[in-house]
């Protein structure tokens, strides 16, 4: 029997050579416990003690967390994630046993990327997010907005006007301030107000949730540029399968933190992994994936640019509209 993985050494990796000797353990604690994982492996007729290398682990399409439960447990989970989904589609669900795991994940990532919580007002403008429930996103958020402990962070639903005050005021007492949104949202706000707020961070997420037409990440980038007055865009990549998130701080290029890594395949042979700079469909590694699966085949289009960074590019024709960054 495969002993669980400690997960304490999921968030302290320090290097590649850690990465991946504890991502075979994973894969060989997974193999085992995951039954759907399980299923999968035999019938590609893969003998898991076979694998050696972190290259030839196999992904599981993220498609089966529509229709399965994707746990390594058979305890209740603490959290049940759901995707957006679109009218008459399947909305995929992530059964999380333990919402510490995630909390864990969410907030030392957030601290690698851009530092202590507590210097920053968040704020939110995710109306899509909001209108719904079981969104990983949105309880992120939630936790980070507490964690910050500043009265002025919270939400802004369709109040774009008590929006724009808050960050003018903001930028006059030069509080460190992050702007997250879903991109639609973002773009509503910078063609009706505008500012000139070069410190402030606008990350968006999201997409445009089928609320406006999409724009090529040049375009959008710089209107959102123009309307926050800020010297770039930046993007979180997640989506309810996962646990954890990449970050991009400009251009559109992801960086993923030390549990989580990205591989591309060939969208004609999905076995087959592309070198740097080929496009594909975007792999995942999330160990913070303990409990479920760690190795997600999304329907994402993408290519690496370098160590562990990655470009989002579009998604498969076939695909729903995710709840992730996708923009074509």
């Amino acid at each position: 029997m495969v002993q669980a993985v400690n997960t304490s050494s999921i968030f302290s990796i320090k290097d590649t050579e850690e990465f991946e000797k504890l991502t075979l353990q994973v894969f060989l604690f997974q193999s085992e416990k995951c039954g759907v994982y399980a299923k999968f492996l035999k019938y590609l007729n893969i003998d898991p003690i076979s694998i050696k290398r972190v290259e030839d682990i196999p992904y599981l399409p993220v498609e089966f967390f529509k229709n399965h439960s994707i746990t390594c447990s058979n305890l209740k989970p603490e959290l049940i994630f759901t995707s957006s989904g679109t009218s008459g589609n399947v909305q995929s669900k992530h059964f999380v046993n333990k919402k510490a795991i995630y909390e864990r994940s969410f907030k030392t990532c957030f601290e690698k990327f851009y530092g202590d919580i507590k210097e920053y007002t968040i704020l939110a403008l995710l109306p899509s997010y909001l209108e719904r429930d079981g969104s990983s996103l949105i309880y992120m958020v939630d936790d980070l907005i507490r964690c910050s402990e500043k009265a002025q962070s919270g939400y802004y639903l369709h109040n774009h006007s008590d929006l724009f005050n808050a960050l003018i005021k903001l930028q006059k007492s030069k509080s460190k301030t992050l702007l997250i949104g879903v991109t639609y949202a973002l773009l509503d706000f910078a063609e009706s107000h505008t500012l000139e707020f070069p410190e402030l961070i606008v990350m968006e997420t999201g997409g445009m949730k089928g609320k406006r037409k999409e724009l090529i990440r040049g375009e959008l980038h710089e209107i959102l540029c123009c309307g926050f007055g800020v010297p770039t865009i930046h993007s979180e990549y997640g989506m309810t399968e996962l646990l954890s998130q990449a970050y991009s701080k400009g251009g559109g290029e992801f960086h993923c933190p030390p549990w989580m890594q990205v591989a591309i395949r060939d969208t004609n042979d999905p076995l087959t992994l592309l070198e740097i700079g080929k496009v594909g469909g975007i792999n995942i590694i999330d160990l913070a994936n303990i409990d479920s699966c760690s190795f997600i085949a999304t329907q994402d289009l993408g290519k690496l640019t370098g160590n562990n960074y990655f470009e989002v590019l579009g998604r498969f024709d076939n695909s729903d509209i995710r709840g992730c960054n996708l923009l074509v």
